[in-house]
């Protein structure tokens, strides 16, 4: 009984003999998630070149008057309207970020620490609506902020979380109820 435990004993895992070929396995790695870190980087330029024909984004006028409603949380993203998963990259409209919303008269003004702020005049709003996703943020029903707005010749749809879920409700009421009385106003001149 005694050569079984000594057997066992000896058992030891073999010594790396070819550090050649680690280095090489972990270099290969490591080049490899370069490349299609690379290559994603490089699509979302091209995506950007792409969407050049949007027009810059409108800045907030000097007086645009007394907040309605003003909201802090975070900026999702701009798709295509009613293309959740087409993402718009152009003038910085990709970038994720911190936001605080202010809506006033004059429009929707969003302000984002570290990206690109930008204006929605009230005339170019066009829909809000509680959504659950856009490009690649999906949440529960009604987590997201979901504003319609004119650009261009193009709809835009941007996502809105605010840190307080429950003034999404609050949000929708108020700029529907201002493009209603916009689009009024608009018919009775």
């Amino acid at each position: 009984m005694t050569p079984v435990i000594l057997l066992a004993a000896e058992k030891e895992s073999a010594e790396v003999t070819d550090w050649a070929a680690r280095i090489g396995w972990v270099v290969g790695l490591a080049l490899f998630v370069a490349l299609v870190y690379w290559l994603m980087r490089e699509g979302w330029k091209w995506r950007g070149t792409l969407q050049g024909d949007l027009p810059e984004l409108p800045g907030a006028p000097d007086d645009p008057g007394p907040a309605r409603l003003t909201m802090s949380g975070r900026y999702h993203g701009s798709t295509t309207a009613g293309q959740w998963l087409d993402r718009i990259v152009a003038h910085g409209l990709g970038t994720r970020s911190r936001v605080e919303l202010t809506l006033t008269d004059a429009g929707l003004d969003v302000v984002r620490p570290g990206a690109a702020d930008f204006f929605i005049p009230a005339g170019a709003l066009r829909e809000a609506v509680l959504g659950k996703g856009i490009a690649g943020k999906v949440l529960t029903e009604g987590g997201l902020l979901v504003v319609t707005w004119a650009h261009g010749d193009k709809l835009i749809d941007s996502g809105f979380r605010s840190d307080h879920a429950a003034e999404h409700g609050e949000w929708v009421d108020a700029i529907n109820s201002m493009i209603e009385t916009t689009t009024r106003e608009g018919a009775e001149r």
